[in-house]
């Protein structure tokens, strides 16, 4: 019951600075390219550069197969573009407190907005690319599809996994430093560790089992069906409730230890 009374406070607190947390998105993304020419557009350029040259590397130069009768590089970017907002929003959520310390000394300001911050940053980048992702199906020759209206459904279900996540580690970072070496090693872990790259079918059966813990595994299997099989969430079976036990976990032990630990963040800081 506690822990649910944490979760309720932190959403109430969030629904009362939801103006605030606008004003802040808008000047971190300014903040992150001030000085740069091309400002905002790098947050765009370079993971555009990265699926460019996975196209070629795989597509021109090994001349990959299609997957499930769909060109690979549509296969692809259907799990690297959730993966690029999960990697940017997490890894910068964690130490989006840290960052703003001058902040937390504040007594007015609520501090739980500072890792919110940093997932709504990452989230306006990320719609630059599920806008690219309906494009480049539509340019190979698959137009839109009603199972395509999903992707609001697993980008959301994406998002209050790294928001539970990122509570936990935005605030245990201010008293262990190495969170943020290990939330970084666990990004390289997962990265390789979640069918991205790879099919699961490439896994023996009695083994695919392990792969579908990884909360991951669902919301890139549910955007690849979304997408290329055009299935919808609730053929997935035991994976859907399984996802979400594990993220309603996640959010409620993330709302306590950060309520938990908040009155000491000024002086660790």
């Amino acid at each position: 019951m506690h822990y649910l009374k944490s979760l309720f406070y932190l959403a109430r607190d969030l629904y009362r600075s939801r103006r605030l947390l606008l004003d802040l998105t808008k000047r971190d993304l300014k903040s992150r390219y001030v000085g740069s020419y091309l400002g905002i557009l790098w947050a765009f350029i370079q993971p555009t550069i990265t699926i460019l040259i996975f196209w070629f590397v795989f597509q021109v130069g090994f001349k990959s197969m299609p997957v499930e009768g769909f060109p690979f590089i549509l296969w692809l970017v259907c799990g690297m573009f959730p993966w690029f907002f999960f990697s940017d929003a997490w890894s910068g959520a964690t130490n989006a407190i840290i960052a703003n310390s001058f902040l937390v000394k504040k007594v007015v300001f609520r501090v739980s907005l500072l890792p919110i911050v940093q997932i709504c940053s990452a989230l306006v980048v990320s719609m630059f690319f599920h806008v690219a992702l309906f494009l480049m199906f539509a340019v190979y020759g698959y137009p839109p599809s009603i199972y395509n209206v999903q992707v609001v459904y697993y980008l959301f279900a994406l998002i209050c996994l790294v928001f539970g996540l990122s509570l936990i580690t935005s605030s245990l970072v201010i008293f262990l430093k190495d969170i943020g070496q290990f939330v970084g090693m666990l990004l390289q872990f997962l990265f390789w560790g979640t069918p991205i790259f790879w099919s699961l079918s490439m896994i023996p059966a009695e083994y695919q089992w392990f792969i579908k813990l990884n909360p991951l595994y669902y919301i890139i299997e549910g955007y690849r069906r979304s997408f290329i099989t055009h299935e919808w969430f609730w053929d997935l079976g035991w994976t859907t409730p399984g996802y979400w036990l594990v993220t309603i976990i996640v959010v409620i032990a993330g709302a306590a230890i950060f309520r938990r630990l908040r009155p000491h963040f000024a002086d660790v800081l």
